[in-house]
């Protein structure tokens, strides 16, 4: 049961977005940048760092959800999400994301954690400056998006396939065109 009064039937962070529409627009426009906008790293290789951050902050809802627009984005493995959540150095992803998420994980425990000597590992695997840059806002973002999740006690049903479903859709259709499902229009005007 939330800790507040949000509106009935909105899972995770949707129900918080649309009990505050003025928060939910610039929300949705940060994490549509982060993880769906053009870059260099692939939606999917973004959304496995949000994903692998959620893991470690153990919010039910934005690892799941976000994990299935990963898989939606990586041809539907679903399995390689669930071994990057496990043990992502053991994972068939690439050198690059390996040390990216090293960087993630360290920001989740907090930003001083990281090192010179992880930058330096990621550099020589081929992150980008501007890579790890976003690395780093992601995982700094996605601890805030968790808390307010978790803070908020938010409605968070069990059944993946509610958020296999969401996340072929979000994974099409992006963060902002998706908050046009549960914001007033008021809030969605010029996005």
């Amino acid at each position: 049961m939330p800790h507040i009064q949000l509106p009935p039937g909105l899972q995770g962070i949707r129900g918080p977005m649309a009990f505050r529409p003025e928060t939910a627009k610039p929300l949705n426009e940060l994490v549509e940048v982060l993880l769906h906008a053009p870059n260099s790293l692939t939606p999917g290789e973004r959304e496995l760092i949000a994903t692998y951050v959620s893991y470690l902050n153990d919010c039910y809802f934005c690892q799941t959800v976000h994990g299935a627009i990963a898989a939606a984005h990586l041809n539907d493995d679903e399995e390689l999400v669930r071994r990057v959540k496990a043990d992502f150095q053991h994972a068939d992803i690439s050198l690059k994301l390996k040390t990216l998420l090293v960087i993630a994980s360290k920001v989740q425990k907090g930003g001083k954690h990281v090192t010179d000597v992880d930058v330096a590992e990621a550099r020589d695997a081929g992150a980008s400056d501007i890579e790890i840059h976003d690395t780093v806002l992601i995982a700094a973002a996605f601890c805030m998006y968790n808390r307010y999740v978790d803070g908020l006690a938010t409605w968070q049903p069990q059944e993946e396939a509610l958020y296999r479903e969401r996340g072929k859709k979000t994974a099409r259709e992006g963060y902002v065109t998706m908050s046009r499902e549960y914001l007033p229009e008021s809030a969605t005007q010029g996005v």
